[in-house]
């Protein structure tokens, strides 16, 4: 599998999206600094992700929400709708 993720950062208050195979090892590795693109966020905590049978299909979807700025923003605008029916 392949997974598609959006990692959010509380002490910058900003959001990363990514790809990987593994997502407890690209979560670790985020918050050891071991990314230059992540590095001054740590803590940073998974908040979504999409899991996908091909590679290049995740890839395409990362680059998706990349670079058209609408995808994260309805991505976000959907993880905070589910929050608010959750807390009721």
């Amino acid at each position: 599998m392949h997974y598609v993720y959006l990692l959010y950062s509380e002490t910058t208050d900003k959001f990363y999206v990514g790809s990987t195979s593994n997502l407890d090892q690209r979560l670790h590795a985020h918050n050891a600094g071991n990314n230059t693109s992540t590095r001054y966020g740590a803590p940073w905590r998974l908040t979504y992700y999409e899991a996908y049978e091909e590679k290049s299909d995740a890839l395409i979807r990362e680059q998706k929400l990349k670079h058209h700025g609408k995808g994260i923003a309805e991505l976000k605008k959907r993880l905070s709708c589910r929050r608010q029916k959750g807390a009721g």
